[in-house]
């Protein structure tokens, strides 16, 4: 039994089904409001000046505000924030199950309001959703959307663009912004954080093996790269086989890999 696993068990109450549908459904809620008076919004938003002064709802009602302005009408932005919002729940529930999703998106909405506390940073609910993408990025990567409602792209790849806009903004923005970011992101840290370093070890090791392979001049093209430390296989005696690198150094195929690798926390 995992981590997680435990967790829930203690924590399962938690759980939420649904939870970003009735979010999106408030999100709608606001923009009406928000059209009858355009006011309403400094009602709701996370402003900790506010907040210290009695206006506790406001660590809430900032959830719900949907992102607006830029090149689209107010009313095309809502639908597209509702919209992804739903879609986008539904997938990660699919995913990870009503418990994970709900503790994911705790987990960020309180780092968000930390980085606006101990920060000032007012990334109101936007880093919050971010993190939401990045998650259904890491396990939908290849499913295609159109970006800026015109361009077909698959949503790994639009992870990395934005991603490489954050990193962009990390570099050249103060010490404050930079602690506020990785704050904002604790929830994506915190569940992907153990297999994106894991990933990324694995990436190294494979290519230094490439390497003393390509370098090895009087080894026979005959001879495999990748074998299973349980079974054997190569990817000559069965090209379909996927490998990977556990903890221990050792390679397996993806039948034979360690239940502790297969399955991380």
């Amino acid at each position: 039994m995992t981590f997680s696993d435990k967790l829930e068990r203690r924590l399962g109450f938690i759980a939420l089904p649904g939870l970003l549908r009735y979010v999106a459904a408030l999100t709608a809620l606001v923009f009406i409001l928000y059209k009858i008076d355009a006011r309403y919004l400094t009602l709701i938003d996370l402003d900790v000046e506010q907040v210290r002064q009695g206006q506790v709802w406001r660590l809430i009602t900032y959830l719900f505000i949907p992102q607006l302005g830029g090149f689209f009408p107010d009313w095309m932005n809502a639908a597209f924030s509702v919209l992804f919002l739903i879609w986008v729940g539904d997938r990660l529930e699919e995913a990870w199950g009503a418990f994970r999703l709900t503790l994911y998106f705790l987990i960020g909405m309180i780092g968000t309001t930390i980085a606006a506390v101990l920060f000032g940073a007012r990334f109101s609910n936007a880093m919050l959703y971010s993190s939401v993408f990045f998650a259904f990025a890491r396990f939908y990567p290849n499913v295609v959307i159109f970006f800026a409602y015109i361009l077909p792209l698959k949503v790994k790849w639009i992870a990395w663009i934005y991603a490489a806009i954050l990193l962009f903004q990390f570099l050249v923005g103060s010490m404050a912004f930079r602690s506020a970011l990785l704050v904002a992101f604790a929830n994506y840290l915190i569940f992907f954080g153990r297999d994106i370093v894991n990933e990324a070890r694995q990436r190294r090791e494979v290519s230094d093996r490439k390497q003393r392979y390509e370098a090895d001049s009087r080894r026979s093209a005959a001879e495999p790269l990748h074998n299973c430390a349980v079974c054997g296989a190569t990817e000559l005696t069965d090209p379909n086989l996927e490998f990977r690198v556990a903890r221990n150094g050792e390679e397996y195929c993806i039948p034979h890999l360690p239940t502790a690798a297969a399955n991380p926390t």
